[in-house]
């Protein structure tokens, strides 16, 4: 059975601030557990004012203090704005904390601009193809001490986290299939390359000790409402924020607003249709309909479910159906 698990961005809405983000995914990590989801991240972003999940590390020691079973982690790390022993130490803390619950998605892409990067003190002439070392390297604090080692991650050390690697091209899948680790897929963003993204992890996957065979979670767009107009309605908010990025509009998650699309022009309505292609908008029998299509097409393991909704009683009710929905 395909294992469905949640992607919150700790949405700032135009009415709201931080506080009221991290308070409200709080909430909704604590209704998804009820719910019966699988594992609940958060992803890195920063200088954008619409996203309170900067600090990562520190929600996700927020929303595991707040709950007891499901599994939370980071989707993910941007390791690039990152020293390999900082991550190991702040996830090496974690899992100590709550022992067996812990994730940690790594990326390759900055998730920035080269001013934020700047100001977070990197080396912007670095090389991309540094991020495979950097990967192993962080594997490393979590293995087993060695006589010659001479740094250790404390917490870390000798620690059984799981990795992922998180992309939205075939670098990521190779790299996951090589290192034998599980992959997630930006799908709900980026689809262009999933399949064949999916594809060359499978043919390329290399069993290793933390995992035996591929593994895919692929993230997936559900706007899920009790009718298909409040469905599209609640869905507008994202794609306002899908488009306004395009157009260099930086800010808040803006309210819904009726009939969105039609304030398009054609260029933008085919470009948001592209983006959200691994989409489901509408109610339970529709969303359930859309998602059995795409766990055909694709035989992922596992959805990662994300749904900007500006209102948060509206996104735990879209979460909700979600939960209800059968897949075998």
């Amino acid at each position: 059975m395909v294992k469905l698990s949640v992607l919150d961005l700790s949405p700032i809405t135009a009415d709201g601030d931080a506080s009221t983000s991290l308070y409200n995914s709080l909430s909704l990590a604590q209704h998804a557990e009820q719910w019966g989801f699988n594992r609940y991240w958060l992803a890195e972003h920063h200088n954008m004012q619409g996203i309170a999940s900067a600090a990562t590390a520190v929600v996700i020691g927020h929303i595991a203090a707040g709950t007891k079973t499901i599994r939370v982690g980071a989707g993910g790390i941007m390791l690039p704005n990152h020293a390999p022993l900082i991550i190991a130490e702040q996830f090496g803390t974690l899992e100590a904390l709550f022992p067996n619950r812990i994730d940690l998605g790594l990326g390759r892409a900055p998730g920035t601009d080269q001013a934020t990067a700047y100001a977070m003190r990197r080396n912007l002439n670095a090389d991309v193809d540094q991020f495979p070392q950097d990967v192993v390297e962080l594997m490393g604090y979590f293995g087993e001490p060695r006589a010659e080692q001479k740094i250790h991650a404390i917490p870390g050390s000798g620690l059984n986290i799981p990795f992922w690697i998180l992309g939205s091209s075939l670098f990521g899948a190779q790299l996951a299939a090589s290192l034998g680790l599980p992959y997630a897929f930006a799908s709900h963003f980026a689809p262009e390359q999933m399949l064949h993204a999916i594809a060359l992890y499978r043919e390329r996957f290399r069993p290793s000790a933390q995992l035996s065979k591929p593994y895919v979670m692929l993230g997936y767009n559900v706007f899920a409402a009790d009718n298909d107009a409040q469905a599209h309605y609640v869905a507008s908010s994202m794609q306002r924020a899908f488009v306004n990025l395009r157009r260099g509009q930086h800010g808040k998650l803006q309210p819904p607003t009726d009939d969105y699309m039609t304030q398009l022009s054609a260029s933008e309505q085919m470009l948001l249709r592209q983006i959200m292609s691994c989409s489901a908008i509408g109610t339970a029998d529709k969303v359930q309909e859309d998602m059995k299509k795409f766990i055909e097409l694709t035989q992922a393991d596992e959805l990662m479910i994300t749904s900007q909704i500006y209102s948060h009683e509206a996104r735990l009710r879209s979460y909700e159906i979600v939960s209800s929905l059968q897949f075998d």
